[in-house]
């Protein structure tokens, strides 16, 4: 079965091109040059650039002989494949030890389903796997696959594994090319705060990683490394303790922590095993310990905490104090507010993986580290003009210096979907984008987001404005034209969104996955608010009669609703008509088109042009427009150093 890369419609194995849209099943467009290529081509023919679907292969055997090794390291050689249908070529290889080999390895399939990813779909689908013997399945594979499932991108996700007599491969998210913790670690500009920063997350993975006994994988320096937003991920699972030499372990005089030698056997407590590997990147950097944090090792040691919660309880508090000294207690509460506050815990954990600890929660606020958006719009298929119109203003401020970074971002990003026919709604949804930006030009002038009394006076002044231009050409009736409105406003990583109507906000996040964050202002969702059930709501034949709008009637008849978020994680905010939004597109589709999108490196204009296609492919009976805003949030962390 072969994945249609465009459409996601399940197609036979012979195909070349989609059944349901067409997309090639053979062919890919290189994203540098645009040129088509293979999909089994490692790189472009024009360009260069690497187009391939790669893997990283772990070979092993099920014992660990050297003279049984050898049956995994005969095959596993530059060109060779790594399966009878030769579907997996070897590009090259890792790493070699004497019961496990390491490769890059490229997919020459990589549109057919592999019968690990069919596990996992019918599992998130809530049916029946298909039948795999469990005896087929490596060990190591089925904790990729529970971890996997918990959708905790910390992990490598799995593609393939299978085991053939003694030998087993399985094939994870290739990270070998992601910055390792030790060499960020080493940087100047790495201060107290953003370590005790990572010492949280790793005892947030130690839990993840105890009940699939993988808590192992931690402890080998080398697998550390940083995604795109610095956040502590591992490059691959272990399920037995990797080889722990001598040099994990730090001997000083008595006036420091390292005056004892934690030990190294196989019965290291998590949080001594926990202190050890600190300590380590400690010695590895050459960075200087400090006074709080030779205190957790010293206690470490000698046995004095016990539990994780107990540890995260003094990681909270060295946190607490590192922020005490470098914000003074004069900061306006107005500028307090700007920092939103981050939490960091463990979420969807068995309660009997923290054994009964009240684990604490730590509070790091966060500062917004970078602001992108893009827009677009579309007449769609079936109409003959566009009533959608929508306006984007951002405005940045970015100081960058070795010890010191900032950025002050402010964003006012408005979409409205017109109604009252042609030179009707185009006129009402293009007028009020313009006086709404003319008021916030003129009202929106400090380093603090409006207040909600300042965004509901210029929603009524847009409706005004259609409403006064709708009297003056004596329009009536269904002939009264009028517009839907959604707007948000971004300052820092704090946010306010306002909106008239059926255009809509969402927010996507990796931890949350994708919320609607308006709610829509019709009949039907008017009848459920008033606890009828959604069923018998939507059954109306007036369910989707809009009961608000911008210009028909004066200010009375309408209530904008205003609501404050914070950005206190990485964020896609997008902001729809229902263009985009009919037949609940966007919740079948955020995972293929959405949650990419928060990616640094994802382009965000082919992103809203691929939305765009997405609608008018599946819907199209309507004006599209979407504007997608990413919201990137790091540790406030300056002047933490130490």
């Amino acid at each position: 079965m072969l994945i249609c890369p465009q459409c996601e419609f399940e197609n036979p194995h012979a195909n070349k091109f989609c059944q349901n849209c067409g997309a090639s099943l053979s062919h890919k467009v290189c994203p540098e040059c645009g040129t088509e290529v293979p999909v089994n081509a490692q790189h472009c023919h024009n360009c260069g650039a690497e187009t391939g679907t790669v893997w990283r292969a772990i070979i092993g055997t099920l014992e660990a002989q050297p003279e049984k090794m050898e049956l995994s390291t005969s095959f596993v050689l530059s060109g060779s494949y790594l399966d009878k249908e030769q579907r997996y070529q070897v590009l090259e290889v890792l790493s070699t030890a004497k019961d496990e080999v390491s490769a890059r390895v490229l997919d020459c399939q990589p549109y057919q389903v592999s019968p690990i990813e069919a596990i996992l779909a019918h599992q998130q689908g809530g049916l029946v796997s298909p039948a795999v013997e469990a005896d087929s399945i490596p060990s190591l594979a089925k904790a990729y696959m529970v971890l996997q499932a918990q959708k905790h991108p910390e992990f490598p996700q799995i593609h393939d594994a299978w085991q053939d007599g003694n030998v087993q491969v399985i094939l994870i998210e290739d990270r070998s090319g992601w910055q390792s913790l030790v060499s960020f670690w080493r940087k100047e500009t790495t201060n107290s705060l953003e370590i005790i920063h990572w010492f949280y997350q790793m005892t947030q993975l130690w839990v993840l990683l105890e009940p699939v006994s993988c808590q192992y994988s931690l402890l080998e320096l080398e697998n550390l490394c940083l995604d795109e937003d610095q956040t502590i991920a591992l490059r691959r699972l272990y399920l037995t303790s990797p080889s722990l030499d001598s040099t994990l372990g730090v001997k000083a005089t008595t006036a420091s922590a390292e005056d004892v030698t934690l030990p190294l056997s196989g019965q290291l407590s998590s949080i001594q095993a926990l202190g050890q590997v600190w300590q380590e990147l400690f010695r590895e950097s050459q960075r200087t310990q400090f006074g709080s944090i030779i205190e957790i090792f010293r206690d470490l040691a000698q046995g004095k905490m016990q539990t994780i919660a107990e540890l995260r309880s003094r990681l909270q508090a060295v946190a607490t104090e590192l922020e005490a000294t470098t914000t003074p207690n004069s900061q306006p509460m107005e500028e307090q507010q700007t920092n939103a506050p981050t939490f960091l815990q463990v979420d969807d954990v068995d309660e009997s993986s923290s054994k009964g600890d009240d684990a604490p929660t730590i509070v790091l606020s966060v500062q917004l580290s970078s602001l992108e958006d893009a827009g677009r719009t579309d007449v769609g298929l079936q109409r003959n003009h566009n009533e959608d119109y929508f306006g984007m203003e951002t405005k940045i401020e970015k100081v960058e210096l070795p010890r010191n970074r900032s950025l002050q971002a402010r964003g006012l990003y408005i979409l409205c979907d017109g109604m009252g026919g042609h030179a009707g709604g185009e006129v009402a949804s293009e007028l009020a984008v313009s006086t709404l930006r003319q008021y916030f030009q003129q009202k929106w002038n400090n380093t603090q987001l409006p207040t909600e009394d300042t965004i509901r006076e210029a929603v009524y002044l847009a409706n005004q404005a259609i409403y006064d231009q709708n009297q003056q050409d004596s329009r009536s009736g269904v002939g009264r034209m009028g517009t839907t409105l959604v707007m948000l406003l971004i300052q820092g990583n704090q946010a306010a969104v306002a909106h008239v109507g059926d255009s809509r906000l969402y927010r996507v996040t990796r931890k949350r996955g994708l919320e609607q964050v308006t709610v829509d202002h019709e009949v039907g969702q008017r009848e459920i608010n008033r606890g009828v059930e959604a069923s018998i709501a939507y059954a109306r034949p007036d369910a989707y009669q809009l009961t608000q709008a911008l210009g028909p009637r004066d200010e009375t008849a309408i209530n904008p609703d205003v609501e404050f978020f914070e950005i206190n994680e990485d964020s896609l905010l997008v902001l729809a008509s229902d263009g985009l939004t009919d037949n609940d597109l966007l919740e079948t589709n955020w995972q293929t088109h959405l949650l990419p999108l928060l990616s640094s490196s994802a382009n965000l204009e082919q992103g809203v042009a691929e939305l765009i296609d997405l609608a008018n492919q599946y819907n199209g009976h309507d004006n599209i427009t979407a504007i997608v805003v990413r919201a990137k949030v790091r540790p406030n962390l300056e002047g933490a150093g130490y």
